[in-house]
């Protein structure tokens, strides 16, 4: 299985929208447009979306099973309820310099 290795929240200061979140996968692989929503049934994780020409939405990067769905929403809560607690703290992890050019 994947690992999420790193986990970026940007709050935001909104009645639904509570943060953007970008996700590492293995210290190799970025997915960034995640959010977390409060819906009514509480807080979710929506993925990265587009808005197709019949209005409705699609998600472009998903889990594809339960137990991996389980796993990213446990991981980026956790992480959001610590940037809650200490805004500003984890939301910007120091990284090394990359010897390699980042596209």
């Amino acid at each position: 299985m994947i690992e999420i290795t790193e986990v970026r929240i940007s709050l935001r200061n909104d009645d639904k929208l509570k943060a953007f979140v970008s996700i590492t996968l293995n210290d190799s692989f970025v997915i960034r447009g995640l959010k977390i929503i409060h819906g009514n049934s509480g807080l979710f994780v929506a993925m990265p979306s587009r808005k197709r020409p019949d209005g409705q939405h699609q998600d472009l990067a998903h889990p594809i099973n339960d137990a991996t769905r389980k796993y990213l929403t446990e991981k980026v809560m956790a992480e959001f309820q610590r940037e809650l607690a200490n805004p500003g703290v984890h939301s910007a992890p120091h990284q090394e310099p990359r010897s390699e050019p980042v596209y």
